[in-house]
C-alpha cells in the first residue's frame, strides 16, 4: 500500500529546512550550527524539524544525499573519463579528482558523518560505492595489483578529517593533496 502523498505545507517545510541547513552547514560548519538554529533559518518550530528529520545525524544526510546523488550520476552516466568509457589511467584521475573535490566541498558534513560509530567511514552505502568504484577503475589501470587494498588505502587518504587537516592545519595546498593522491594512485597519465 503505497504512503500518503505529501501534503504541500510539509513539502514546502521540509524543502525550506534543507535549504536552510545546507547554506548554514556550508557556510559555518555543520558542527557549529545549532538545530535551533537551521529551525529560524528554515521559518519552521524546531519541533517541526525534529519531526521531520528526528536528529541531526538525519537531517546532515538529507543535506548530502542529493550531492551524492549528482556525483554517483557523473560516475555511472556521464561523460569520460569521469563518466563510463575513456582510457583507464586517465579515468582514474579523474575519479580521484571528482572525489577529491567533492570531499573538499562537503568536508564538515562527511566529518559529522565520520564519526558515527566503528567503521562508519567505510560501511555506508555512499562510501561502499566509491569504493567499490575505485577498486573497479584500479583493477582497469593497474591490474597486476591487489585492487581492493589500494582502494581502501586512497579512500582513507580522501578522509574529510584527513584533507581537512592537511589544508587548514598543515597548510597544504589543495593541488598538492590532489598531486599526492595521483602519485599514490601510482599511473601515469598517457600523453
Amino acid at each position: 500500500m503505497p504512503g500518503k502523498p505529501e501534503r504541500a505545507d510539509a513539502a514546502r517545510n521540509r524543502q525550506a529546512i534543507l535549504a536552510a541547513a545546507a547554506a548554514l552547514f556550508d557556510r559555518d560548519g555543520a558542527e557549529a550550527v545549532s538545530m535551533s538554529e537551521i529551525a529560524t533559518a528554515a521559518g519552521v518550530g524546531k519541533g517541526t524539524l525534529f519531526r521531520r528529520f528526528g536528529d541531526r545525524t538525519a537531517l546532515i544526510e538529507a543535506v548530502i544525499e542529493p550531492r551524492v546523488t549528482a556525483l554517483r550520476d557523473a560516475v555511472e552516466a556521464g561523460p569520460p573519463p569521469l563518466g563510463p568509457g575513456g582510457p583507464a589511467a586517465a579515468a582514474l584521475h579523474a575519479y580521484l579528482d571528482a572525489l577529491l573535490d567533492f570531499v573538499w566541498a562537503n568536508r564538515t558534513l562527511i566529518r559529522a558523518l565520520e564519526h558515527r560509530g566503528p567503521h562508519a567511514y567505510y560501511a555506508n552505502a555512499a562510501s561502499r560505492f566509491w569504493i567499490d568504484e575505485l577498486t573497479r577503475r584500479l583493477t582497469a589501470a593497474r591490474p597486476d595489483d591487489d585492487a581492493e587494498y589500494l582502494a581502501h588505502a586512497l579512500f582513507t587518504a580522501l578522509r574529510a578529517d584527513v584533507i581537512d587537516y592537511l589544508v587548514t592545519v598543515r597548510e597544504m595546498p589543495p593541488d598538492r593533496i590532489r598531486a599526492g593522491l595521483h602519485g599514490l594512485a601510482a599511473v601515469p597519465l598517457d600523453d
